[in-house]
């Protein structure tokens, strides 16, 4: 009796077993993957966490990634566009180096998949960074939020910029935070942008007063930091499939 009573307990154990590692295949191979936020903006900013929390090559799925966050220590910009790593540094005479890497650790970062895309011919009066996240918003109601986004095109003028806090520095505020940041001007570049978009997100991955984080590289790789002014020509808006 005792034999049996065994045998039966170990079937539903094997059973449970069975059933959860089927859960866990058919989750990770249906859709795309959720978007992923590692640390925060605002204790970067407030609480001056500034090691790395997460490190690129740690993240698995190489396939339709991207990712957006600052270098640890506040020290350069990265953008990870469709698996391809980025990153932008300051060099001693205040130009920029952008480089292509398989890791880098952020204080903060947002990422995730996407493999398949939805093209929109972005309308001619949607020039700047405000309207965009109107008509991102307008148009994604029903999307499920945060989501990744891309734009591709050319740009009339932007302005970009990279941390650089100088090394041993302390945070405890944006504005010490930002000291160091080296700001970038360009203009009639065509440009590949990549954003991240949501309401829920301000001061984890997106600043107090916006829904959106984005970075701009320029099309032969020399210059790529965090977007802060746009005035856009034509361009073409990528937004996942559902």
């Amino acid at each position: 009796m005792i034999k049996l009573k065994t045998v039966l307990f170990l079937s539903m154990i094997a059973g449970l077993i069975s059933c959860n590692s089927t859960n866990e295949n058919s989750e990770s191979t249906e859709g795309y993957s959720p978007i992923k936020v590692a640390g925060a903006m605002k204790n970067v900013m407030w609480k001056g966490e500034l090691a790395a929390i997460i490190n690129t090559d740690t993240i698995e799925n190489k396939e339709g990634l991207y990712g957006l966050g600052p270098i640890s220590f506040l020290t350069g910009e990265i953008m990870i566009d469709d698996g391809q790593v980025y990153t932008s540094k300051i060099l001693e005479d205040s130009s920029m180096i952008v480089e292509k890497t398989n890791t880098v650790g952020a204080p903060f970062f947002v990422y995730g998949n996407v493999t398949e895309w939805n093209e929109i011919e972005l309308p001619a009066d949607i020039k700047n960074i405000k309207q965009l996240e109107g008509f991102i918003e307008e148009n994604t109601k029903d999307e499920l939020r945060p989501f990744a986004f891309k734009l591709k095109g050319s740009i009339s003028s932007a302005q970009i910029h990279a941390q650089n806090l100088a090394p041993g520095s302390k945070v405890s505020s944006p504005k010490e935070a930002h000291e160091g940041q080296v700001n970038f001007q360009l203009a009639n570049e065509n440009v590949d942008i990549i954003g991240f978009f949501s309401t829920e997100h301000q001061g984890i991955f997106t600043h107090h007063d916006s829904y959106l984080h984005m970075h701009l590289i320029t099309k032969d790789e020399s210059m790529m930091g965090h977007l802060d002014k746009v005035d856009f020509n034509e361009m073409v808006l990528y937004l996942p499939k559902k």
